[in-house]
């Protein structure tokens, strides 16, 4: 059995490695032509680290992520409303790990070049279309580098080809574009001084405007600092109005359309959030 996956990114390599394990071949078919570390910072939560430990990535993991310690929610002045450990800190078996998406993707994509072969992996390939009868599937991809259209056979087909999947727009073709429910998101990350436990998780602010704060790595220049992950959410339309513009990796944020939702909204102890962004390149 030969299972295609189309989509390279944290879930196409972990379900890549879930079905080696089980001695299930798979190929897994990536539209970027290469495999990069984008992203910031996200949460993997304790029963998230559970399935990556099973597939023996708990000591890469901590080699590149921090394990978060404590969960804080303030509000904008920066008082305590709720504190609470979490993961291995609260008695869990699993850690909560805050972690570069990015380097996730690369312990994955790592992981599966080494246990499946570098074969496994075709970077370049953009599958436009797919047919299936009682026995088998087809997909049609676009060589990204050649041009070269070409078509491959399987025996099943998952698609962990993202937000605007091309195998699930098949399925649900009135579905339509995902829902804006009005909010916007800025992210970065930059070189900062650790705050109070170096491992704690701050969420500030409330349904207007949200700030996130959270440590994501120690792989730094400045060795007393701390690679530091920063969110700020925004209410700036409604469900009814369309998105400003579709998100893209390769797009940089623009500073002035964020600055009004911080400057004067936020003052925390832990660290000055105007100067944490204005800082991030």
């Amino acid at each position: 059995m030969t299972v295609l996956i189309a989509g390279g990114g944290i879930g196409g390599l972990t379900t890549a490695l879930m079905l080696h394990q089980r001695g299930i071949e798979c190929e897994i078919y990536e539209r970027s032509t290469k495999v990069k570390e984008l992203g910031v910072g996200i949460n993997t939560l304790p029963h998230a680290i559970k399935e990556l430990a099973e597939l023996d990535l708990l000591d890469a993991l901590d080699a590149v992520g921090i394990r978060t310690q404590e969960l804080i929610y303030q509000n904008r002045v920066g008082q305590e409303i709720w504190q609470e450990p979490r993961g291995t800190y609260s008695g869990l078996e699993y850690p909560q790990f805050s972690i570069h998406r990015g380097k996730l993707q690369r312990v994955l994509h790592e992981a599966v070049l080494e246990r499946l072969g570098k074969g496994a992996v075709h970077v370049g390939h953009e599958l436009i279309s797919f047919d299936q009868t009682d026995s088998n599937v087809n997909i049609q991809l676009i060589d990204r580098i050649s041009g070269s259209e070409k078509e491959v056979r399987g025996d099943a087909l998952i698609a962990c080809d993202g937000i605007h999947s091309v195998i699930r727009k098949a399925f649900y073709p009135s579905e339509g574009p995902p829902a804006w429910n009005g909010i916007m998101l800025w992210r970065g990350a930059t070189e900062w001084h650790p705050f109070l436990t170096g491992e704690s998780m701050v969420i500030a602010g409330g349904m207007d405007a949200k700030l996130v704060l959270y440590p994501i790595s120690r792989e730094v220049l400045d060795p007393s600092k701390i690679l530091m992950n920063w969110a700020v959410g925004a209410k700036v339309g409604d469900a009814k109005s369309p998105p400003p513009r579709r998100e893209d990796w390769n797009r940089k944020g623009r500073l002035n359309e964020l600055l009004p939702f911080v400057q004067d909204k936020f003052s925390l102890d832990v660290l000055d959030p105007l100067a944490l962004i204005e800082g991030t390149d």
